[in-house]
């Protein structure tokens, strides 16, 4: 099995390697992907020891067992982080690669969101 594109059904959202990120701590912009590499606990969905959250290097924290773990699961932090939106070159790959149009068919609700999310986000660049 590969992990490049999969789905995260507690946070509703895309999750793999091929999927482009901004790192899940707050005020963050590092650019990351949401594969293995960058998630906290270092499993799929955080594994036993972490959120499952996207972390980029400088803001993980190696724990004694040698898991990458974001400040909050590493004890360092006293609230739960929140994960990022979507990256805008990942909505926009949705929202216009022929091998996503399946599922724009089939969710025409989440294409929405996503088009409003990609208009309020260049509103605010403005």
């Amino acid at each position: 099995m590969g992990w490049s594109i999969g789905y995260d059904k507690k946070r509703g959202r895309d999750i793999g390697y091929g999927v482009p990120a901004y790192c899940d701590h707050p005020g963050c912009k590092t650019e990351i992907d949401r594969g293995l590499g960058y998630v906290c606990g270092g499993e799929p969905f955080g594994g036993e020891h972490g959120c499952g959250l996207f972390i980029c290097g400088e803001h993980t924290h190696a724990s004694e067992e040698c898991l990458q773990l974001c400040q909050h699961c590493a004890g360092k932090r006293a609230d739960e982080l929140t994960p990022s939106p979507d990256h805008p070159d990942w909505m926009e790959w949705k929202l216009t690669d022929e091998s996503w149009q399946p599922w724009r068919d089939e969710n025409p609700d989440e294409v929405t969101k996503i088009r409003v999310a990609i208009s309020s986000a260049k509103e605010r660049d403005c």
